[in-house]
């Protein structure tokens, strides 16, 4: 079973946040979300989120991808932490799935995870300038997914899913969400 790991932090969109977790769940991925630190997470728009663990607590050597919610609060949390700088540079080193969605690829491009090559997309305004935007609701270069923001959750999410369970699997889990066809 793929496991895939979420970094929760303070100021990240929450929908973003909850939507991935939820539909992975629901195609019985394995999710864990690791925040910062101990306690509730207050996401963009002031809702509380516990995570399952602490950031501190993981090993990434267990995990098939990482994705990171966006939001500008949540971006520069994530930005500035060794441990999540760590887990993306051993993923694109080992070959493994890196997502972001909204704010986040910027952390990717920041850090030198998106080439001049790859193509990505993120929130308007955010990164629209580096070599590769698109500009458009979901990129896939090599094995990097990048989604628009929390309009794109759902297709973003899914697009999750068929990557790591199979296209059966994702329109299973997207006919029970009742999404437009």
């Amino acid at each position: 079973m793929p496991k895939v790991l979420v970094p929760f932090a303070p100021g990240m969109e929450e929908m973003e946040a909850v939507i991935i977790v939820d539909v992975l769940r629901r195609a019985k991925i394995e999710v864990v979300s690791a925040s910062l630190e101990e306690g509730t997470i207050t996401a963009s728009r002031g809702v509380c989120l516990l995570a399952d663990t602490t950031l501190e607590k993981v090993d990434f050597k267990n995990f098939d991808m990482i994705v990171l919610p966006g939001g500008n609060g949540g971006t520069k949390a994530l930005s500035s932490n060794p441990r999540i700088e760590e887990f993306l540079q051993e993923a694109k080193r080992d070959g493994k799935w890196i997502a972001a969605i909204c704010a986040a690829p910027s952390i990717l491009v920041h850090q030198n995870i998106l080439t001049q090559q790859d193509r990505f997309t993120a929130f308007p305004g955010v990164v629209s300038d580096a070599p590769g935007f698109t500009g458009s609701r979901l990129e896939i270069s090599g094995r990097i997914i990048t989604s628009v923001g929390p309009g794109s959750a759902f297709e973003f999410s899914l697009e999750l899913v068929k990557i790591l369970s199979g296209e059966k699997i994702m329109l299973e889990v997207k006919d029970g969400l009742q999404l437009p066809k």
